[in-house]
């Protein structure tokens, strides 16, 4: 398929037939394609639980409040922020940040791109991540606000404000997974009615963990899993021109 079709062929489907199964290592390999999605300054502070198990499938449904397309997915795929291993992405990041540009860069230009990259991920990356009790994030939110007088200068860098770009940039992981899925013709279902409570036990997932969305994985059952036509606004009333 190209694009146009795929784009049109992925729906919400909320129905899988349970007597066609899918390849695990296509899922896989989805996924691999899944972290090619661009997110906030490379972090990639995102992790992805891909359950086939019929036993944790059962209770990763259950947390899901035992909506039919958990209930009748073969796999599900849970997209977990991490947010919380920060300084770790950091460094990974920097280090291939050095290798690239001796690799990539004119020798004079090396050096200088190198102490940016230091700067920006040995220094900025882990105080803009960094939490205490919201105060670290005021801090940030009021230095922000006095630069941004005599500059421009990014100001949502609160610890919510941070706890969104990271959510946003799994999200763009788990939409690249699911356009990859279609390609494939298989099928998926972005859920965020759960008990995240319950899900982040049934995975054993760390403290620092949080659920971004669950995607249930299968060949639509027909029709029974899609409801009817796609609804979307006219297109006029969301387009802006400006010339």
């Amino acid at each position: 398929m190209n694009i146009d079709e795929v784009l049109h062929y992925r729906r919400s489907v909320r129905a899988y037939d349970k007597e066609k199964t899918i390849d695990p290592e296509k899922v896989k390999h989805c996924l691999e394609l899944a972290t090619l999605a661009p997110n906030s300054s490379d972090m990639q502070l995102w992790e992805f639980y891909h359950i086939i198990q019929p036993e944790l499938l059962a209770k990763v449904s259950k947390a899901c409040l035992d909506q039919k397309s958990t209930a009748t997915a073969s796999q599900v795929v849970v997209f977990v922020v991490r947010r919380d291993l920060y300084r770790k992405r950091a460094k990974y990041v920097l280090k291939f940040e050095k290798e690239n540009i001796h690799r990539n860069s004119p020798k004079e230009r090396q050096a200088k791109r190198i102490k940016d990259r230091e700067l920006y991920y040995g220094i900025l990356m882990p105080f803009v991540y960094a939490r205490f009790f919201g105060i670290l994030g005021l801090f940030r939110k009021l230095l922000a606000n006095v630069i941004s007088i005599f500059r421009p200068m990014m100001l949502e860098v609160s610890e919510n404000d941070m706890r969104v770009v990271a959510h946003k940039s799994c999200a763009l992981a788990a939409q690249t997974f699911m356009i990859a899925m279609a390609n494939e013709g298989y099928d998926t279902c972005p859920l965020e009615g759960l008990d995240s409570r319950r899900l982040k036990r049934a995975l054993k997932l760390p403290y620092g963990a949080e659920i971004n969305m669950v995607i249930p994985c299968g060949i639509r059952d027909g029709n029974k899993g899609i409801w009817g036509e796609r609804c979307r606004v006219p297109f006029d009333d969301v387009y802006r021109k400006i010339q």
